[in-house]
């Protein structure tokens, strides 16, 4: 029979043989949380067990000895070399689980036995959207777009005043090349390119298509109530939801471009979402 020391020793040379070297390594913040995940020589992406673990308050060796029983995760448990900084930079081998099996097993936890509503809120979000969170955060770098970029266009610096002109440009070209695949005579496509190149002229130089600054707070004082209205029932942080919606429903990339004229009809649309969400209307 092995003592103590003889296991320890074998159970490292097993991690040391099985560890796998990584290529990338990235801390995303979860909803305040902070995961660590890398990517692998082996191309898969895998998250620390223990910092999961830690942002969940369970036993990360409890859950490692789980995983260990279900052959599914057994395939995606392994040991890697995760840069630490604290309190002085340097390597440490930590158990990790590949992102794809995270769902399946965030699900051998029951919610049942966390009293804590805040706790159980947490983790169903863990389950909900952690695993995406962690595959996105290495094809894109974020899963959403940053809430506050929309208000850094509203400067008036040189980049934010280029974005902006690129962007139109490239609606205005978008439109320009729907617009020739449906013209087959060649002097109606000219006809269409000046019409055209007369619309970016005016969208560029007439800053006053788009709603007053009051009218803009108006929208985003909606926006918000119904986001913390969604928030209240799902438990989740709804703003880029409701945005996104209102985005795609007046095709527009910013609240703040919402033309002058469908100011009126933006105002009916956020005022029905919230009577459908509380029966009353918007509380300003």
């Amino acid at each position: 029979m092995m003592d103590g020391t003889s296991k320890q020793v074998m159970e490292q040379a097993m991690n040391d043989e099985s560890a796998l070297n990584p290529v990338e390594q990235k801390e995303i913040d979860f909803y305040g949380d902070e995961l660590i995940a890398v990517r692998a020589e082996d191309g898969h992406i895998y998250v620390s067990l223990r910092h999961l673990c830690e942002a969940l308050g369970i036993d990360t060796q409890g859950q490692a000895r789980r995983i260990k029983r279900q052959p599914v995760l057994t395939k995606g448990y392994s040991w890697v070399d995760i840069l630490s900084t604290q309190p002085t930079p340097q390597r440490r081998r930590s158990q990790v689980l590949r992102v794809d099996l995270v769902p399946l097993f965030l699900t051998g936890i029951s919610t049942r036995n966390i009293s804590d509503s805040a706790n159980r809120i947490k983790l169903e979000r863990f389950q909900e959207e952690a695993a995406k969170v962690l595959w996105e955060a290495f094809q894109s770098g974020q899963l959403t777009p940053d809430p506050a970029f929309d208000d850094l266009l509203q400067a008036d610096t040189p980049a934010a005043q280029a974005y902006r002109m690129a962007r139109a440009l490239v609606e205005m070209a978008r439109q320009q090349l729907i617009l020739e695949a449906r013209l087959g005579d060649h002097a109606a496509q000219l006809a269409a390119h000046d019409d055209r190149l007369e619309q970016i002229e005016a969208t560029l130089g007439d800053r006053g298509r788009f709603i007053t600054p009051e009218q803009a707070s108006s929208i985003s004082q909606a926006v918000k109530s119904i986001a913390l209205t969604l928030g209240k029932q799902s438990g989740r942080n709804e703003y880029g939801a409701v945005y996104g919606e209102f985005y795609r429903k007046f095709g527009i990339p910013s609240y703040r471009e919402l033309p002058a004229r469908r100011f009126d009809e933006a105002v009916r649309f956020l005022t029905d979402w919230y009577q459908r969400l509380t029966g009353e209307g918007l509380p300003f």
